[in-house]
């Protein structure tokens, strides 16, 4: 059965569980997995859901539509969150570079969301979806450059493969 626990000498945010490890038994074994895998691999799934459903819709919508309307979902359920964790408070801790930078953001995902949308109308989503996880290889570089990260030779490969494996996949 599986468990969960605090690391120890942390402190506890109320609506944050990242200080906790899920401790799955493993036969004599005992595996962590923090909990970022755990909401990464439930993103993943909600991702590939709402790709089959975004396909369905650009099939019966135009891409601008369906665009706007699955985001105007995003952005309602968004606040219904932060609302109902009783965060709007924070909201006096961004500074002026906080808000343009989520502004800057929130119009470059609008439009990777308007292209993906307009190649989801032309193309199959076996075809459209590995080019717009490329997205991957362009954020490990510009996580290089600007933010210094460090490109290791493991990161290196797996960004090789995962090229490798688009170019399979669409060709």
């Amino acid at each position: 059965m599986a468990s969960i626990s605090k690391k120890q000498g942390e402190s506890v945010d109320k609506w944050s569980f990242k200080e906790y490890i899920i401790t799955i038994p493993h036969g004599v074994y005992e595996r962590d997995i923090k909990m970022w895998v755990i909401y990464g691999l439930a993103s993943a799934a909600f991702a590939a859901f709402a790709t089959i459903l975004d396909k369905t819709a650009v099939n019966a919508l135009d891409p601008n539509y369906a665009t706007a309307f699955r985001y105007s979902t995003v952005a309602v359920m968004s606040w219904v969150i932060v609302f109902g964790n009783n965060t709007p408070s924070q909201v006096n801790h961004l500074n002026a570079q906080g808000w343009n930078l989520q502004l800057l953001a929130g119009v470059l995902t609008a439009l990777s969301c308007l292209a993906y949308y307009k190649a989801l109308s032309l193309a199959d989503v076996s075809k459209v979806l590995p080019i717009n996880r490329m997205s991957l290889i362009i954020t490990i570089l510009l996580a290089n450059i600007l933010l210094r990260e460090i490109i290791t030779a493991k990161t290196l490969l797996g960004g090789a493969l995962i090229m490798l494996g688009t170019f399979f996949l669409v060709v």
